[in-house]
């Protein structure tokens, strides 16, 4: 018998050639954060990022202030996911995607580089992605004493949640 006319059954030739020459799986950033944790209900699907490494999500004082500015925007901490990024450092925007089916992701203090966003923008400018509005600004400590990028965040707000004030 010479190696030119070799008979194999289906079963070895199976086993001998498993794997596919070509992976039909998408080729997109996957998720590698099993379970996000996050405080609030996220029933508008928006999802507030900031970096605190020494508290669970943020310390007492930037919290009040957070509530004042989603107050301002006539939301609570019903419409949103708080997701601190030090406790969630696996997290990537498609991981925000796929979990917290976010609409908006609001990055206080938190560069879009950590999330693996094939993107960069200047803080306060509103950016469409991945059906996404993405907004970055300074972090909330600097944002409660600098009145300037407080209100380079209000303008921002204003525009993406469409806000008018009645005068």
């Amino acid at each position: 018998m010479s190696l030119d006319n070799i008979q194999l059954t289906p079963f070895v030739l199976g086993n001998l050639f498993n794997k596919s020459l070509y992976d039909l799986k998408p080729t997109g950033e996957k998720s590698t954060a099993a379970n996000i944790s996050f405080l609030g209900d996220n029933k508008k699907r928006i999802a507030l990022l900031v970096y605190s490494p020494g508290s669970i999500y943020l310390p007492d004082e930037e919290l009040n202030f957070l509530l004042g500015i989603l107050t301002a925007c006539k939301l609570s901490m019903m419409d949103v996911a708080l997701i601190n990024i030090s406790k969630n450092p696996e997290l990537s925007y498609t991981g925000i995607t796929e979990q917290i089916k976010a609409e908006k992701v609001f990055l206080f203090g938190v560069n879009p580089e950590i999330l693996k966003l094939p993107l960069q923008f200047p803080h306060y400018q509103l950016q469409h992605y991945n059906n996404q509005v993405y907004l970055s600004s300074a972090p909330l400590n600097k944002l409660q004493v600098d009145k300037q990028e407080k209100l380079k965040l209000w303008n921002s707000l204003k525009k993406s949640f469409f806000i008018r004030l009645i005068s």
